[in-house]
């Protein structure tokens, strides 16, 4: 976590040097809200308390050293994802995530096991590619948008995150577990009917 912590802040100081942030920031945002179900205000949000909670994260020395994990949140719901050597870390990180403000759940997907290697996270990037490339196949859906469809993999297990029409959904999970290399499929759609 120190790691990409560290080429963070590396990024942001360049852009910073150069004048470009606002419009990088504003521009980024404008791109990946177009075609978004959730307002502006929302994919901000969830933007800052990925960033907030990454930090909390990080503050702890434990979990910076020993633990693997990822935070996406989604419309104030937060999933984290990876490995953690021991319950009483998966807990802490939790309690962690807990106290940031402006998250309305927390989905504790973190399992207990050493940190996934580079294979296996190229695996997982690998999977998640060809998911989100299989969402396009989901068809008789008049405004379905597969970029609506937020993909995490973590060891095979696919997590799908957006805010979607149940039928959609059903669609999308039907979709996603004929891929190869899917093991399992979580929902954690908000719906809209």
């Amino acid at each position: 976590m120190t790691f990409t912590r560290n080429i963070l802040a590396l990024l942001l100081a360049a852009l910073l040097l150069n004048a470009c942030a606002p419009a990088v920031i504003v521009g980024g945002t404008a791109v990946g809200a177009a075609h978004d179900r959730r307002t502006l205000g929302s994919f901000i949000e969830d933007q800052n308390i990925e960033l907030k909670v990454f930090d909390a994260l990080s503050r702890d020395q434990d979990i910076e050293k020993n633990a693997n994990i990822s935070v996406t949140s989604y419309n104030g719901v937060v999933l984290l994802s990876g490995q953690t050597p021991s319950k009483s870390m998966r807990s802490r990180a939790e309690e962690i995530t807990r106290s940031i403000a402006k998250i309305k759940k927390i989905h504790n997907e973190l399992t207990i096991a050493s940190p996934s290697t580079i294979g296996s996270r190229s695996n997982d990037t690998w999977v998640t590619t060809k998911v989100k490339t299989s969402l396009l196949k989901v068809k008789g859906h008049k405004d379905f948008d597969p970029t609506r469809v937020k993909v995490i993999t973590e060891g095979g297990t696919v997590f799908l995150m957006g805010i979607l029409k149940r039928n959609e959904a059903d669609d999308v999970v039907d979709v996603v577990r004929q891929v190869n290399g899917v093991q399992r499929v979580v929902k954690i759609f908000e719906y809209l009917n």
